[in-house]
């Protein structure tokens, strides 16, 4: 993504993973005046013919990004927006190089860790780039998305200090009212998501099978104990949700510390006040595993995990937390079948 022409140029923009993330931070670029594509499969037929619908605090809108099937039909853009399930980062090597050129910038907004390392090992390291998205968004029906709350992309280059085009991307979210932020070590900020995410998005899957089986010594049969699960709102008003909660975070930022991240402990109760704004929000791995989807363990759960292990860091909620979603989505995936 070049700066010839800078925002006065319509920048060509393919979205890969038009979920709630990848399609909310997209409409925004289209409303900037961006040439913007959607790569599309089961919304295609709907958001080609009514675009995509966004409900938002900041005013309702509606989307019109061209359409595709096939990455071939986008050609190569200034700028691909990755929002697919980490579970979909196999697909990298066919979905990607049709939209990829020498100046092309690959921004992921994925979840959890080692995303950006694996579009390195596809393309130049310096054209790869990680977002951090702070956004209550829900995907409620083909081509509509409502944003309850929040917004801020915490964006960085990989490896390498901030350059003027993330500069220039985070103006452009900027004039529609996205709050960006520019920093020059992705990965700290990779590890202050992950001590909202590895809460809230494991624990609203993992209580459904009840707190004894979260325990850090229980090594009994993990089942569903309740159908539902569990909301932010539901965690943070059970004060055993709200102590594994909290428990949770300072093992985040315990491991964080020791790989060189210095995290504040102020982070735990800043995270916990901004989620009770929230309301009885569902994260996203909560409704990956309402739909039968796969949960996204790997880089949300086990990577932080073995990094833990390698830097003598002892996380035995995590531990858990991490046992108890791989049996649950073992569980899922044999009820699915």
């Amino acid at each position: 993504m070049s700066e010839r022409g800078g925002l006065n140029r319509a920048w060509k923009v393919a979205v890969v993973g038009c979920g709630a993330v990848g399609s909310y931070y997209g409409a925004r670029l289209w409303q900037t005046g961006a040439e913007v594509h959607f790569l599309l499969r089961s919304d295609y037929e709907v958001v080609r013919a009514r675009g995509v619908r966004i409900l938002s605090p900041l005013g309702d809108f509606t989307a019109r990004p061209l359409c595709a099937r096939d990455p071939a039909e986008i050609g190569v853009v200034d700028l691909v927006l990755i929002g697919l399930k980490t579970t979909a980062n196999d697909q990298f090597a066919r979905l990607l190089p049709p939209l990829v050129g020498p100046e092309t910038a690959i921004l992921t907004l994925q979840n959890g860790l080692g995303n950006e390392e694996a579009l390195a090992r596809l393309f130049k390291p310096e054209q790869v780039l990680g977002g951090l998205c702070f956004v209550c968004l829900n995907r409620i029906e083909p081509g509509v998305i409502r944003h309850i709350a929040h917004g801020l992309v915490v964006l960085g280059e990989y490896r390498r200090p901030a350059g003027p085009r993330l500069h220039a991307l985070a103006h452009r979210w900027g004039m529609v009212g996205v709050p960006c932020r520019v920093t020059d070590d992705l990965d700290r900020a990779h590890w202050e998501k992950l001590v909202w995410n590895i809460p809230f998005n494991g624990l609203g899957v993992a209580a459904a099978a009840g707190w004894k089986a979260l325990e850090p010594g229980y090594r009994g049969p993990v089942a569903l104990q309740r159908r539902d699960c569990v909301t932010t709102e539901e965690l943070l008003s059970n004060p055993v949700g709200l102590e594994r909660v909290q428990q949770l975070m300072r093992e985040v930022i315990a491991v964080a510390r020791a790989l060189g991240h210095p995290l504040e402990d102020s982070l735990v109760e800043e995270m916990i006040s901004r989620t009770r704004a929230m309301g009885p929000y569902k994260a996203s791995t909560l409704l990956d595993f309402e739909k039968g989807l796969p949960l996204e363990l790997e880089s949300l759960f086990e990577e932080p995990g073995r990094l833990a292990r390698q830097a003598g860091i002892p996380t035995p909620h995590l531990d858990a937390l991490c046992r108890v979603l791989r049996q649950l989505d073992q569980v899922r995936f044999e009820q699915g079948r």
